[in-house]
């Protein structure tokens, strides 16, 4: 589980295709004394595992599945990517809960300035995507400020801007989504209506 709060930036600096799937070389910049094998980490919001460590450089595997459902795909030699480890059970919660499943990708349409924000336009299915609401791109916690019928936005301060890699995005750029896992419970039990026992009376009643 993450906090969707990014820790590092890191530099992919090998990339290998093995059995259908792809072995990443990362550099870190952040101490690693205390990341070690089996560990979990952040990568773009999708959780992996450390399977070999040589000093600041941590190697991870991805699946087959992972690879269809994330940007990983279009990860290069040279990309930046943000990293968190796992939270900690005594850790605060300053972002939301992340649990580092990627959902679906996302594309880039447009970026504009507003005062000192930056607004992104993102591109996605927003069935799951409230005003107000918290969403994970590329594992940044983040507030929704505006939604549309196929597109969102979000506004970026300047400290987000700067210390995660959306200063290096480009429009048509694909990033990796998380909706709110709050949202993505209330609408599997809301599927089906003649079945389900979850009413707004329910929902009001326990806090959502």
């Amino acid at each position: 589980m993450f906090t969707g709060l990014i820790e590092d930036l890191g530099k992919v600096k090998e990339i290998v295709n093995q059995n259908g799937g792809k072995l990443f070389a990362i550099e870190f910049n952040i101490d690693c004394n205390d990341i070690k094998i089996g560990d979990s980490i952040s990568i773009n919001g999708a959780c992996q595992t450390v399977i070999k460590k040589d000093g600041k450089i941590l190697t991870f595997e991805a699946m087959e599945e992972t690879l269809n459902r994330t940007n990983f795909n279009y990860l290069k030699k040279g990309d930046i990517v943000n990293l968190e480890r796992a939270m900690g059970i005594n850790s605060r919660l300053d972002g939301h809960l992340v649990s580092g499943h990627i959902d679906c990708t996302s594309k880039l349409n447009s970026v504009k300035n507003e005062g000192v924000a930056k607004i992104f336009n993102f591109e996605a299915d927003t069935s799951l995507i409230v005003e107000k609401g918290s969403i994970s791109i590329n594992g940044i916690s983040l507030t929704v400020s505006k939604v549309f019928l196929q597109n969102f936005e979000v506004s970026i301060l300047p400290y987000t801007f700067e210390n995660t890699n959306l200063k290096y995005l480009k429009q048509n750029d694909v990033v990796n989504i998380e909706y709110d896992m709050v949202a993505k419970y209330i609408k599997k039990f809301t599927e089906n209506k003649s079945e389900s026992k979850i009413t707004r009376e329910f929902l009001l009643e326990n806090g959502f």
